[in-house]
Protein backbone atom coordinates (compact mmCIF):
# COMPACT_ATOMS: atom_id res chain seq x y z
CA UNK A 1 0.00 0.00 0.00
CA UNK A 2 1.48 3.42 -0.96
CA UNK A 3 2.35 5.61 2.05
CA UNK A 4 -0.03 8.38 0.96
CA UNK A 5 -2.93 5.93 0.76
CA UNK A 6 -2.10 4.49 4.17
CA UNK A 7 -1.94 8.02 5.57
CA UNK A 8 -5.32 8.93 4.06
CA UNK A 9 -6.97 5.80 5.46
CA UNK A 10 -5.46 6.34 8.89
CA UNK A 11 -6.79 9.90 8.89
CA UNK A 12 -10.27 8.66 7.95
CA UNK A 13 -10.14 6.12 10.79
CA UNK A 14 -9.05 8.78 13.26
CA UNK A 15 -11.76 11.23 12.23
CA UNK A 16 -14.47 8.58 12.21
CA UNK A 17 -13.30 7.40 15.62
CA UNK A 18 -13.47 10.95 16.95
CA UNK A 19 -16.95 11.35 15.43
CA UNK A 20 -18.31 8.13 16.96
CA UNK A 21 -16.82 8.97 20.38
CA UNK A 22 -18.37 12.43 20.05
CA UNK A 23 -21.75 10.83 19.30
CA UNK A 24 -21.40 8.65 22.40
CA UNK A 25 -20.74 11.74 24.54
CA UNK A 26 -23.78 13.48 23.09
CA UNK A 27 -25.88 10.37 23.76
CA UNK A 28 -24.72 10.37 27.39
CA UNK A 29 -25.63 14.04 27.75
CA UNK A 30 -29.03 13.52 26.13
CA UNK A 31 -29.73 10.59 28.45
CA UNK A 32 -28.71 12.60 31.52
CA UNK A 33 -30.81 15.62 30.51
CA UNK A 34 -33.79 13.54 29.35
CA UNK A 35 -33.41 15.12 25.92
CA UNK A 36 -33.71 13.81 22.35
CA UNK A 37 -30.39 12.99 20.69
CA UNK A 38 -31.51 14.12 17.22
CA UNK A 39 -30.98 17.91 17.68
CA UNK A 40 -27.59 17.30 19.28
CA UNK A 41 -26.43 15.11 16.37
CA UNK A 42 -27.62 17.72 13.85
CA UNK A 43 -25.87 20.58 15.63
CA UNK A 44 -22.67 18.50 15.89
CA UNK A 45 -22.77 17.97 12.13
CA UNK A 46 -23.25 21.70 11.63
CA UNK A 47 -20.23 22.44 13.87
CA UNK A 48 -17.88 19.96 12.22
CA UNK A 49 -18.95 20.29 8.57
CA UNK A 50 -17.72 22.65 5.88
CA UNK A 51 -17.59 26.18 7.28
CA UNK A 52 -18.18 24.95 10.84
CA UNK A 53 -16.16 25.55 13.99
CA UNK A 54 -13.76 22.66 13.40
CA UNK A 55 -14.30 21.04 9.97
CA UNK A 56 -13.54 17.34 9.71
CA UNK A 57 -12.80 15.84 6.28
CA UNK A 58 -14.62 12.54 6.38
CA UNK A 59 -14.78 10.04 3.56
CA UNK A 60 -17.98 11.48 2.09
CA UNK A 61 -19.05 8.35 0.21
CA UNK A 62 -18.62 6.13 3.26
CA UNK A 63 -20.53 8.44 5.59
CA UNK A 64 -23.24 9.08 2.99
CA UNK A 65 -23.87 5.36 2.48
CA UNK A 66 -23.87 4.83 6.24
CA UNK A 67 -26.44 7.60 6.67
CA UNK A 68 -28.70 6.11 3.98
CA UNK A 69 -28.54 2.72 5.71
CA UNK A 70 -29.53 4.50 8.93
CA UNK A 71 -32.78 5.76 7.38
CA UNK A 72 -33.56 2.31 5.96
CA UNK A 73 -33.06 0.61 9.34
CA UNK A 74 -35.15 3.22 11.15
CA UNK A 75 -38.07 2.64 8.80
CA UNK A 76 -37.60 -1.14 8.76
CA UNK A 77 -37.76 -1.26 12.56
CA UNK A 78 -40.82 0.97 12.49
CA UNK A 79 -42.50 -1.47 10.11
CA UNK A 80 -41.76 -4.37 12.47
CA UNK A 81 -44.11 -2.84 15.04
CA UNK A 82 -47.19 -3.08 12.84
CA UNK A 83 -48.69 -6.06 10.96
CA UNK A 84 -49.64 -5.62 7.34
CA UNK A 85 -53.38 -5.98 7.96
CA UNK A 86 -53.30 -3.09 10.44
CA UNK A 87 -51.36 -0.88 8.05
CA UNK A 88 -53.79 -1.60 5.21
CA UNK A 89 -56.76 -0.67 7.38
CA UNK A 90 -55.04 2.51 8.58
CA UNK A 91 -54.20 3.58 5.02
CA UNK A 92 -57.80 3.14 3.90
CA UNK A 93 -59.17 5.11 6.85
CA UNK A 94 -56.31 7.63 6.73
CA UNK A 95 -56.94 9.08 3.25
CA UNK A 96 -58.90 12.08 4.62
CA UNK A 97 -56.04 12.74 7.06
CA UNK A 98 -53.52 12.59 4.22
CA UNK A 99 -55.59 15.07 2.24
CA UNK A 100 -55.80 17.49 5.20
CA UNK A 101 -52.03 17.14 5.76
CA UNK A 102 -51.37 18.06 2.11
CA UNK A 103 -53.82 20.98 1.99
CA UNK A 104 -52.46 22.55 5.17
CA UNK A 105 -48.75 22.23 4.40
CA UNK A 106 -48.04 22.20 0.66
CA UNK A 107 -49.73 25.51 -0.29
CA UNK A 108 -47.82 27.46 2.38
CA UNK A 109 -44.48 26.62 0.78
CA UNK A 110 -45.79 27.24 -2.72
CA UNK A 111 -47.23 30.65 -1.79
CA UNK A 112 -44.04 31.57 0.10
CA UNK A 113 -42.00 30.83 -3.03
CA UNK A 114 -44.22 33.07 -5.15
CA UNK A 115 -44.06 35.79 -2.47
CA UNK A 116 -40.26 35.66 -2.63
CA UNK A 117 -40.47 36.35 -6.36
CA UNK A 118 -39.46 32.85 -7.45
CA UNK A 119 -40.69 31.06 -10.55
CA UNK A 120 -43.74 28.82 -10.22
CA UNK A 121 -41.51 25.73 -10.59
CA UNK A 122 -39.20 26.83 -7.76
CA UNK A 123 -42.29 27.59 -5.65
CA UNK A 124 -43.60 24.08 -6.46
CA UNK A 125 -40.38 22.62 -5.07
CA UNK A 126 -40.60 24.73 -1.89
CA UNK A 127 -44.15 23.42 -1.46
CA UNK A 128 -42.76 19.89 -1.45
CA UNK A 129 -40.10 20.90 1.08
CA UNK A 130 -42.73 22.25 3.50
CA UNK A 131 -45.17 19.38 2.93
CA UNK A 132 -43.33 16.19 3.78
CA UNK A 133 -42.31 15.23 7.31
CA UNK A 134 -39.09 13.39 8.10
CA UNK A 135 -39.74 9.67 8.51
CA UNK A 136 -36.18 9.19 9.82
CA UNK A 137 -36.40 11.83 12.55
CA UNK A 138 -39.93 10.82 13.55
CA UNK A 139 -39.07 7.12 13.79
CA UNK A 140 -36.09 7.96 16.01
CA UNK A 141 -38.18 10.22 18.26
CA UNK A 142 -40.96 7.62 18.64
CA UNK A 143 -38.38 5.05 19.74
CA UNK A 144 -36.64 7.45 22.14
CA UNK A 145 -39.89 8.51 23.79
CA UNK A 146 -41.26 4.95 24.02
CA UNK A 147 -44.39 5.78 22.04
CA UNK A 148 -44.38 2.89 19.57
CA UNK A 149 -47.39 1.34 21.29
CA UNK A 150 -49.32 4.58 21.77
CA UNK A 151 -52.84 4.84 20.30
CA UNK A 152 -51.86 7.78 18.06
CA UNK A 153 -48.85 6.05 16.48
CA UNK A 154 -50.82 4.14 13.78
CA UNK A 155 -52.25 7.48 12.65
CA UNK A 156 -48.74 8.96 12.46
CA UNK A 157 -47.55 5.99 10.40
CA UNK A 158 -50.47 6.21 7.98
CA UNK A 159 -49.70 9.90 7.35
CA UNK A 160 -46.00 9.16 6.78
CA UNK A 161 -46.78 6.35 4.35
CA UNK A 162 -49.33 8.49 2.48
CA UNK A 163 -46.74 11.27 2.21
CA UNK A 164 -44.21 8.83 0.77
CA UNK A 165 -46.85 7.57 -1.66
CA UNK A 166 -47.52 11.17 -2.70
CA UNK A 167 -43.81 11.47 -3.45
CA UNK A 168 -44.10 8.64 -5.99
CA UNK A 169 -46.24 11.02 -8.04
CA UNK A 170 -44.57 14.30 -7.10
CA UNK A 171 -40.90 13.44 -7.73
CA UNK A 172 -41.30 12.02 -11.29
CA UNK A 173 -43.56 14.97 -12.15
CA UNK A 174 -41.00 17.49 -10.88
CA UNK A 175 -38.20 15.67 -12.72
CA UNK A 176 -40.15 15.97 -15.98
CA UNK A 177 -40.73 19.70 -15.43
CA UNK A 178 -37.08 20.38 -14.53
CA UNK A 179 -35.55 18.77 -17.60
CA UNK A 180 -38.38 19.46 -20.03
CA UNK A 181 -39.11 15.81 -20.83
CA UNK A 182 -42.25 14.66 -22.59
CA UNK A 183 -45.28 14.20 -20.35
CA UNK A 184 -45.55 10.58 -21.49
CA UNK A 185 -42.19 9.83 -19.86
CA UNK A 186 -43.31 11.30 -16.54
CA UNK A 187 -46.64 9.47 -16.68
CA UNK A 188 -44.92 6.13 -17.26
CA UNK A 189 -42.53 6.77 -14.35
CA UNK A 190 -45.47 7.57 -12.05
CA UNK A 191 -47.36 4.42 -13.10
CA UNK A 192 -44.29 2.23 -12.56
CA UNK A 193 -43.74 3.75 -9.10
CA UNK A 194 -47.35 3.27 -8.01
CA UNK A 195 -47.42 -0.30 -9.38
CA UNK A 196 -44.22 -1.12 -7.47
CA UNK A 197 -45.66 0.13 -4.18
CA UNK A 198 -48.92 -1.78 -4.78
CA UNK A 199 -47.11 -5.05 -5.53
CA UNK A 200 -44.77 -4.81 -2.54
CA UNK A 201 -47.63 -3.87 -0.20
CA UNK A 202 -49.75 -6.77 -1.52
CA UNK A 203 -46.91 -9.26 -1.01
CA UNK A 204 -46.20 -7.89 2.48
CA UNK A 205 -49.83 -8.17 3.59
CA UNK A 206 -50.78 -11.41 1.81
CA UNK A 207 -47.61 -13.47 2.10
CA UNK A 208 -45.91 -11.94 5.15
CA UNK A 209 -46.30 -15.06 7.31
CA UNK A 210 -44.80 -17.31 4.65
CA UNK A 211 -41.85 -14.94 4.18
CA UNK A 212 -41.32 -14.87 7.93
CA UNK A 213 -41.09 -18.67 8.02
CA UNK A 214 -38.49 -18.61 5.23
CA UNK A 215 -36.35 -16.06 7.10
CA UNK A 216 -36.70 -17.77 10.50
CA UNK A 217 -33.67 -19.69 11.76
CA UNK A 218 -32.07 -20.71 15.07
CA UNK A 219 -28.85 -18.88 14.23
CA UNK A 220 -28.72 -15.16 15.02
CA UNK A 221 -26.08 -14.78 12.30
CA UNK A 222 -28.39 -16.20 9.63
CA UNK A 223 -31.27 -13.99 10.74
CA UNK A 224 -29.10 -10.86 10.73
CA UNK A 225 -27.58 -11.45 7.30
CA UNK A 226 -30.88 -12.50 5.70
CA UNK A 227 -32.84 -9.58 7.15
CA UNK A 228 -30.27 -6.95 6.21
CA UNK A 229 -29.88 -8.42 2.74
CA UNK A 230 -33.64 -8.36 2.08
CA UNK A 231 -34.00 -4.81 3.41
CA UNK A 232 -31.17 -3.48 1.24
CA UNK A 233 -32.34 -5.43 -1.82
CA UNK A 234 -35.97 -4.31 -1.65
CA UNK A 235 -34.96 -0.72 -0.82
CA UNK A 236 -32.56 -0.65 -3.77
CA UNK A 237 -35.15 -2.02 -6.21
CA UNK A 238 -37.73 0.45 -4.90
CA UNK A 239 -35.32 3.36 -5.36
CA UNK A 240 -34.48 2.19 -8.88
CA UNK A 241 -38.20 2.23 -9.74
CA UNK A 242 -38.63 5.84 -8.51
CA UNK A 243 -40.10 4.79 -5.15
CA UNK A 244 -38.70 5.90 -1.80
CA UNK A 245 -36.13 3.36 -0.59
CA UNK A 246 -37.39 4.10 2.93
CA UNK A 247 -40.91 2.94 2.11
CA UNK A 248 -39.44 -0.26 0.64
CA UNK A 249 -37.62 -0.93 3.93
CA UNK A 250 -40.80 -0.10 5.88
CA UNK A 251 -42.83 -2.64 3.87
CA UNK A 252 -40.21 -5.34 4.53
CA UNK A 253 -40.68 -4.63 8.24
CA UNK A 254 -44.45 -5.04 8.15
CA UNK A 255 -44.08 -8.27 6.14
CA UNK A 256 -42.31 -9.99 9.05
CA UNK A 257 -44.48 -11.46 11.79
CA UNK A 258 -44.41 -14.02 14.56
CA UNK A 259 -41.47 -14.93 16.84
CA UNK A 260 -38.91 -13.69 14.30
CA UNK A 261 -39.96 -10.08 14.98
CA UNK A 262 -38.62 -10.12 18.54
CA UNK A 263 -35.40 -11.81 17.44
CA UNK A 264 -34.88 -9.36 14.57
CA UNK A 265 -35.57 -6.42 16.85
CA UNK A 266 -32.88 -7.56 19.27
CA UNK A 267 -30.29 -8.09 16.52
CA UNK A 268 -30.89 -5.01 14.38
CA UNK A 269 -31.51 -2.39 17.09
CA UNK A 270 -27.80 -1.69 17.79
CA UNK A 271 -27.09 -1.30 14.06
CA UNK A 272 -30.08 1.00 13.70
CA UNK A 273 -28.85 3.24 16.51
CA UNK A 274 -25.32 3.47 15.05
CA UNK A 275 -26.31 4.20 11.46
CA UNK A 276 -29.16 6.50 12.47
CA UNK A 277 -26.69 8.62 14.43
CA UNK A 278 -24.44 8.75 11.35
CA UNK A 279 -27.43 9.86 9.28
CA UNK A 280 -28.22 12.84 11.50
CA UNK A 281 -24.55 13.76 11.78
CA UNK A 282 -24.10 13.62 7.99
CA UNK A 283 -27.25 15.68 7.53
CA UNK A 284 -25.71 18.47 9.58
CA UNK A 285 -22.31 18.11 7.87
CA UNK A 286 -23.86 19.01 4.49
CA UNK A 287 -25.02 22.44 5.67
CA UNK A 288 -22.57 25.34 5.46
CA UNK A 289 -23.38 27.70 8.37
CA UNK A 290 -22.31 30.71 6.26
CA UNK A 291 -25.30 30.19 3.94
CA UNK A 292 -27.86 30.34 6.76
CA UNK A 293 -27.92 33.97 8.08
CA UNK A 294 -29.28 35.66 4.89
CA UNK A 295 -32.31 33.35 4.79
CA UNK A 296 -32.70 32.61 8.50
CA UNK A 297 -35.58 35.00 9.19
CA UNK A 298 -37.68 33.70 6.29
CA UNK A 299 -36.84 30.08 7.17
CA UNK A 300 -37.84 30.48 10.82
CA UNK A 301 -41.06 32.33 9.91
CA UNK A 302 -42.01 29.64 7.40
CA UNK A 303 -40.98 26.98 9.92
CA UNK A 304 -43.22 28.39 12.65
CA UNK A 305 -46.23 28.56 10.31
CA UNK A 306 -45.77 25.03 8.95
CA UNK A 307 -45.06 23.66 12.43
CA UNK A 308 -48.49 24.94 13.46
CA UNK A 309 -50.16 23.46 10.37
CA UNK A 310 -48.47 20.09 10.97
CA UNK A 311 -49.67 20.06 14.58
CA UNK A 312 -53.16 20.89 13.35
CA UNK A 313 -53.06 18.18 10.67
CA UNK A 314 -51.81 15.53 13.10
CA UNK A 315 -54.30 16.58 15.76
CA UNK A 316 -57.22 16.42 13.29
CA UNK A 317 -56.10 13.04 11.91
CA UNK A 318 -55.77 11.46 15.36
CA UNK A 319 -59.09 12.89 16.56
CA UNK A 320 -60.71 11.60 13.37
CA UNK A 321 -59.33 8.15 14.28
CA UNK A 322 -60.85 8.35 17.77
CA UNK A 323 -57.69 9.22 19.73
CA UNK A 324 -58.13 11.37 22.85
CA UNK A 325 -56.99 15.00 22.93
CA UNK A 326 -53.54 14.54 24.48
CA UNK A 327 -52.67 11.71 22.08
CA UNK A 328 -53.84 13.86 19.18
CA UNK A 329 -51.55 16.69 20.27
CA UNK A 330 -48.65 14.23 20.53
CA UNK A 331 -49.39 13.07 16.97
CA UNK A 332 -49.33 16.63 15.67
CA UNK A 333 -46.15 17.58 17.53
CA UNK A 334 -44.12 14.59 16.35
CA UNK A 335 -45.01 15.29 12.70
CA UNK A 336 -43.37 18.75 12.83
CA UNK A 337 -39.86 17.52 11.95
CA UNK A 338 -38.74 17.85 8.32
CA UNK A 339 -35.63 16.13 7.04
CA UNK A 340 -34.17 13.91 4.36
CA UNK A 341 -36.93 14.13 1.73
CA UNK A 342 -37.11 17.92 1.95
CA UNK A 343 -33.38 18.17 1.26
CA UNK A 344 -33.71 15.75 -1.69
CA UNK A 345 -36.48 17.92 -3.19
CA UNK A 346 -34.47 21.11 -2.73
CA UNK A 347 -31.43 19.37 -4.21
CA UNK A 348 -33.32 18.76 -7.46
CA UNK A 349 -33.86 22.48 -7.90
CA UNK A 350 -30.29 23.36 -6.91
CA UNK A 351 -28.86 20.85 -9.42
CA UNK A 352 -31.03 22.38 -12.14
CA UNK A 353 -29.83 25.91 -11.26
CA UNK A 354 -33.42 26.91 -10.62
CA UNK A 355 -33.17 29.41 -7.74
CA UNK A 356 -30.00 30.40 -5.81
CA UNK A 357 -31.84 30.82 -2.49
CA UNK A 358 -33.72 27.51 -2.66
CA UNK A 359 -30.84 25.44 -1.25
CA UNK A 360 -29.87 27.70 1.70
CA UNK A 361 -33.51 28.47 2.59
CA UNK A 362 -34.45 24.78 2.55
CA UNK A 363 -31.39 23.86 4.61
CA UNK A 364 -32.14 26.51 7.25
CA UNK A 365 -35.84 25.55 7.27
CA UNK A 366 -35.15 21.83 7.63
CA UNK A 367 -32.49 22.33 10.30
CA UNK A 368 -34.84 24.55 12.32
CA UNK A 369 -37.70 22.03 12.22
CA UNK A 370 -35.45 18.98 12.63
CA UNK A 371 -34.33 20.53 15.93
CA UNK A 372 -37.73 21.95 16.93
CA UNK A 373 -39.65 18.76 16.11
CA UNK A 374 -38.06 16.43 18.70
CA UNK A 375 -38.10 19.20 21.34
CA UNK A 376 -41.80 19.88 20.74
CA UNK A 377 -42.63 16.15 20.67
CA UNK A 378 -41.11 15.76 24.14
CA UNK A 379 -42.52 19.01 25.55
CA UNK A 380 -46.10 18.72 24.30
CA UNK A 381 -47.23 16.27 27.00
CA UNK A 382 -46.12 18.23 30.11
CA UNK A 383 -47.17 21.47 28.40
CA UNK A 384 -50.66 20.12 27.73
CA UNK A 385 -50.90 18.78 31.29
CA UNK A 386 -49.93 22.21 32.70
CA UNK A 387 -52.56 23.95 30.54
CA UNK A 388 -55.25 21.48 31.59
CA UNK A 389 -54.30 21.87 35.27
CA UNK A 390 -54.52 25.67 34.96
CA UNK A 391 -57.99 25.41 33.45
CA UNK A 392 -59.12 23.22 36.33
Amino acid sequence: MPPTTAHDISLVFIELGVAVIGLSILTRLASRWGFSTVPLYLLAGLAFGTGGLAPLHFSENFVHIGSEIGVLLLLFMLGLEYPGEELGANLRSGLPAGFVDFVLNFPLGFVAGLWLGWSSLAALLLGGVTYISSSGVIAKVLVELGRMGNPETPTILSILVLEDLAMTVYLPLVAVLLVGQEWETGFIAICVALATVSVVLFVAVRYGRGLSRLVAHQSDEVILFTTLGVVLLVAGVAQRLQVSAAIGAFLVGIALSGPIVKQTHRLVSPLRDLFAAIFFLFFGLQIDPATLPPVLLVAVGLGVMTALTKVLAGWWAARHAGVETLGSLRAGAVLVARGEFSIVIAGLGVSAGLEPQLGPLSAAYVLFLAVLGPILARAIEPLSAAIMARKV
